[in-house]
């Protein structure tokens, strides 16, 4: 094929220019109309304000246009040649790639998504206004991509061919089902029954109360340390994320170390609870489920752990037993816990004042959270992963998703009640008053983690944007004891729960008892160790549990008897 002459590719990259150009200032126009977008229930973006003044760096500007004006030239040469470039996931399909039109049209749009987010940088304002405002186009660029339309995507199309139109059916099937529940469906969640292929480490509710059931496990071992291990989990997920299967279950691992372990299992609030504050959490739930266990092993301390606000929880409540002059937990663990809110990552998008006095009018004396919010929530966290993934693969091409554990129980939501969630948001994410010692009072005590001085083993997630690996660290800050940090690989989820039979990702630890102020210095000292931290912890663990005594035949005692058989009935309810 012979080249086309210079005088073409001059015009045509003047032509382009022009079209460009004109594309450049329709982009200009649309995200200059961009305000953070009012509050979607739960947050998904910020609370109604004024909108913000929009203004761009001129200089940011310029190269901005420049580099789109060449990277368009750059895409029109390799769609004449045939070659479209494109390495996103959504587009990866042999049907984009050899079809030239579907190519050009992933390939335009990833680039109208970079330069839309470079405009996005480009804006001259606070630091928060920018924070949002780019949120705010990642979500309107995910929510555009190409492949979220059946009129334009390929693959999609090419499968409602090959299926004589049964996909498109099975996909509207689909839609009409995750209607029906009120989610989207991110696994076969009809494979899953908590109790029967989940949540399955043997136990039983030995107490309850409105708020909790207490699970005591079945010993695994002939002996168990005399001091008990009492896991508080996050109040806004069901527990058995720390007992999905028995290769991955944290609570399974736990009792075959050799630990007396219980569990409190959070009753998922209806309108009953619609009025319970945090100060119920932490004095009838918390504080009562390590009475409880002290009472049922007559151990005078026990060891405990919380896991997100579950450590939350735990640090308060702990701090309000300081105050009482009681200190019944020996050592405790803080699994990606904020206790200083001044580093909460992409969540400080949605909190500001107006957003706290709207959620404190409409639920601060009564009310609920509802679960599937909070869930919507932290999905569109992660917009093409957990939102328009699915979309096209549920409804779009007609897929049933494999069935998957860790996220049935990510579906499996709960609500919590309004005034535990307004006092939450306030105190915490807006204030940060729980680390000012004497700022707030909770149970009647003024809280002052200063007084906490046990053993803490501090655990951090190294990509967790639910709780930065930053404020994570930040508790070793407010926190007098004796302390172990320790950073793993992955996310939120993913880098706590990681079994060591799996021998996946690593772990960092750094020198003993040197903590620097920032993060990425402890993290520039740290040694890497490959595969799971929970051999770390138990070791650090053990080593705070006492000695060896016989394992208990039996659940519970004298008053506190086996009421049912694990995971028991507050974990079933769905919200």
């Amino acid at each position: 094929m012979n080249q086309n002459p210079p005088e073409f590719w001059l015009k045509s990259a003047e032509q382009l220019q022009q079209t460009f150009a004109g594309n450049w200032t329709a982009a200009m126009q649309s995200l200059q109309g961009l305000v953070p977008p009012q509050l979607l229930q739960d947050g998904l973006a910020v609370a109604p304000t004024q909108p913000p003044q929009i203004s761009f760096s001129p200089v940011k500007l310029q190269e901005l246009q420049q580099q789109y004006l060449q990277e368009a030239i750059e895409l029109w040469t390799q769609t004449l040649a045939g070659k479209p470039a494109g390495t996103d996931k959504r587009f990866a399909g042999q049907a984009w790639s050899t079809n030239p039109v579907a190519a050009y049209s992933a390939a335009s749009y990833l680039l109208n998504a970079r330069t839309l987010m470079g405009l996005a940088d480009a804006v001259q304002a606070d630091e928060k206004t920018r924070a949002r405002l780019r949120f705010a186009v990642e979500q309107w660029i995910a929510a555009s991509a190409p492949s979220n339309f059946l009129a334009f995507n390929v693959e999609a199309q090419q499968k409602a061919v090959e299926t004589k139109g049964e996909s498109i059916a099975r996909g509207l099937q689909n839609l009409m089902h995750d209607l029906r529940q009120g989610h989207v469906s991110m696994t076969d969640e009809s494979q899953f029954e908590v109790g029967k292929n989940v949540a399955t480490t043997e136990g039983a509710v030995v107490f309850e109360n409105e708020l909790f059931q207490l699970i005591e496990y079945k010993p695994l071992t002939a002996k168990v340390f005399e001091r008990p291990f009492l896991l508080i989990p996050p109040c806004i997920n069901k527990y058995y994320i720390l007992d999905l299967q028995p290769e991955n279950s944290l609570i399974r691992y736990a009792v075959e170390q050799g630990q007396r372990t219980f569990v409190v299992s959070w009753r998922n609030p209806d309108d009953t609870l619609a009025k319970k504050t945090w100060d119920d959490y932490i004095e009838d739930a918390a504080i009562k489920a390590i009475a409880v266990t002290q009472e049922i092993t007559g151990a005078k301390s026990i060891n405990a752990l919380g896991f997100c606000v579950g450590g939350t929880i735990l640090a308060t409540a702990l701090a309000v037993l300081a105050a009482r002059g009681e200190k019944p937990v020996a050592s405790a663990t803080l699994l990606t816990t904020l206790l200083d809110f001044s580093d909460t990552g992409i969540l400080d998008l949605f909190i500001d004042e107006a957003f706290v006095k709207y959620r404190e009018s409409e639920m601060g004396q009564g009310g609920l959270m509802k679960g599937g919010d909070l869930a919507s929530t932290f999905s569109f966290l992660r917009p093409n992963d957990l939102v328009w993934n699915y979309v096209v693969g549920n409804y779009l091409k007609g897929e049933t998703p494999p069935p998957f554990d860790l996220l049935y129980w990510n579906g499996d939501s709960t609500n919590l009640p309004g005034p535990f969630y307004a006092w939450y948001l306030r105190n915490t994410y807006l204030e940060n008053k729980l680390v000012q010692p004497g700022a707030t009072t909770v149970c009647g005590e003024k809280l002052d983690f200063g007084k906490l001085d046990l053993p803490v083993y501090i655990y951090g997630s190294r990509e967790d944007h639910i709780v930065p690996i930053g404020g994570a660290y930040a508790s070793t800050r407010h926190l007098p004891g004796k302390l172990r940090f320790v950073m793993g690989a992955s996310g939120h989820i993913a880098g706590v729960i990681n079994a060591p039979v799996k021998n996946k990702r690593s772990h960092w630890i750094g020198p003993a008892g040197k903590f620097p102020s920032k993060v990425d210095e402890w993290i520039a000292g740290a040694k890497e160790h490959s595969g799971s931290w929970w051999p770390d912890w138990a070791a650090w663990l053990k080593a705070h549990s006492g000695k060896q005594i016989a394992a208990p035949k039996s659940y519970g005692r004298a008053q506190y008897k086996a009421i049912e058989a694990a995971p028991g009935r507050y974990v079933k309810a769905r919200a």
